[in-house]
């Protein structure tokens, strides 16, 4: 009877969809806590689960998880939880990778339950008056059945009765460390499996569908990192009439957001001066001297998918001499090693090319002055890409020796971080440098994807004089 009636109430819906659609009625429509293409046709299009990903490719996720399942073996998968900054004020909330990725579900407080003989079964939480009339609605048993097309759901609440049944029938269980809650940890039937070692962590799989990307999936990529060098270059302008690292952090924010952008896809790091040598630098509340560089690493957040680059220019216009050399080095292996991208490469490979260049650079620019790799580390003890997609560093679990694939996007990212305190020629004392790319593999190479933002010398400067000069006295007029 249950399921007659939602199927009738899935008839009603459509037609009195399509008719608020057509005639533009007063109907209001289902909330289910996330947009739909009902509720918002301006991001979702007819078939599309998330903005870009349409139903049927969650569908395919969740059968290709299946094929890689051992038999007789269960995977849990639960939601991020809700991060408080006070007692009563969360952080703003962002959906764990690998739950979104497989269920679309961008709310809390589910979890998911994938198998051979269930297929996908989905937990739910339940509104209470109280809850939806301070946060809104949220998407319930219904939702997961009609919207995210799980096999079975049931409330939250019946967990603890239904999966021990559902453990019991297998031999091995795999559940994401990461979002790991007591809900399904503390069950007897878990804790018997954990303790002899019959439990794994499920990002071994999961990262291994990740890591090549869909064509749908890259499209979102590229929209990404479009709308990110879009922010950084609006804001190397600004930078020249606000030379403030703060500022600089807001404007970047600002601009992405505008262009469409959930969320930054971390802290900006704004590193102006010596603070350029801290990696992650991310106070962001120093003034930028005259005649100092800023190193910025912005990437923003679209529907699920992130973007990463990284520039370093020099916000007065000119690069010194010595500011000049030690970016040339950069520069050159910036661009040797993206040309190093392609089917069958690796990460690791690709990174030890890069300190050969590296090492050899610097001590002919006189910085290094013995061969051990010892000193070198100390300048730049970072690798020189990671993979990514919907998380920043992604797919940690795929080691940087496997060979690249068509569909992988990584970051190309050399850099050289040189403390006010390094003993060493004093004019590159305090200065720090890193250009990073986001680069996809194709099946002939590779394709950058932030190549629309500048990073030669001569088109940072031109840049810089020129079209800053026209927004400086466009900024003294409005005084």
């Amino acid at each position: 009877m249950q399921r007659v009636v939602r199927k009738i109430t899935r008839i009603t819906s459509h037609r009195q969809v399509v008719g608020f659609r057509s005639y533009c009625t007063d109907r209001v429509l289902v909330d289910i806590g996330q947009p739909t293409s009902a509720s918002h046709p301006q991001l979702l299009k007819d078939g599309e689960l998330t903005p870009g990903i349409s139903t049927e490719e969650y569908i395919q996720r969740r059968k290709k998880l299946l094929e890689l399942l051992p038999e007789k073996s269960l995977a849990i998968i639960a939601a991020a939880p809700v991060k408080m900054m006070t007692d009563v004020v969360p952080y703003t909330f962002r959906q764990d990778a690998d739950y979104l990725y497989i269920t679309g579900c961008q709310q809390p407080g589910g979890v998911a339950v994938l198998g051979h003989d269930y297929g996908l079964c989905m937990f739910m939480p339940e509104a209470k008056p109280y809850d939806v009339i301070w946060q809104g609605q949220i998407a319930g048993v219904d939702a997961a059945l009609d919207t995210f097309r799980a096999d079975k759901a049931y409330p939250m609440r019946r967990l603890h009765e239904i999966l021990p049944d559902m453990i019991r029938g297998s031999s091995k269980l795999f559940h994401n460390v990461q979002t790991a809650t007591p809900a399904y940890m503390e069950l007897e039937i878990f804790k018997k499996l954990a303790y002899c070692n019959n439990v794994s962590d499920l990002a071994v799989y999961t990262n291994q569908l990740r890591w090549i990307k869909s064509p749908a999936e890259l499209k979102l990529m590229k929209e990404s990192a479009s709308i990110a060098c879009q922010a950084l270059l609006s804001t190397m302008l600004h930078s020249k009439i606000y030379p403030f690292e703060g500022m600089l952090a807001a404007k970047v924010e600002y601009e992405c957001k505008i262009r469409g952008a959930q969320r930054m896809g971390f802290n900006p790091v704004v590193g102006g001066g010596p603070n350029g040598s801290i990696i992650h630098y991310s106070r962001n509340d120093q003034n930028i001297k005259h005649g100092d560089l800023v190193l910025m690493d912005v990437g923003c957040e679209l529907h699920g998918y992130v973007s990463d680059l990284t520039r370093t220019w020099p916000p007065c216009g000119r690069f010194s001499s010595a500011q000049e050399e030690l970016y040339e080095l950069i520069l050159e292996t910036n661009k040797c090693c993206v040309e190093l991208c392609k089917p069958g490469a690796s990460i690791q490979q690709i990174h030890n090319h890069s300190v050969e260049m590296l090492q050899k650079g610097l001590r002919e620019l006189g910085i290094l002055r013995n061969v051990g790799n010892s000193s070198y580390h100390k300048l730049n003890p970072t690798s020189i890409g990671h993979y990514l997609g919907m998380d920043i560093h992604d797919c940690s679990m795929v080691s940087f020796d496997r060979p690249l694939k068509p569909g992988v996007v990584i970051t190309i990212e050399p850099g050289v971080y040189i403390p006010s305190s390094f003993d060493g020629p004093e004019r590159f004392q305090g200065i720090g440098i890193r250009i990073e790319d986001e680069v996809l593999i194709t099946e002939t190479g590779y394709e950058v994807l932030t190549a629309s933002i500048p990073k030669e010398v001569k088109h940072i400067e031109s840049l810089l004089n020129n079209f800053c000069h026209g927004m400086d006295s466009l900024e003294k007029l409005r005084a």
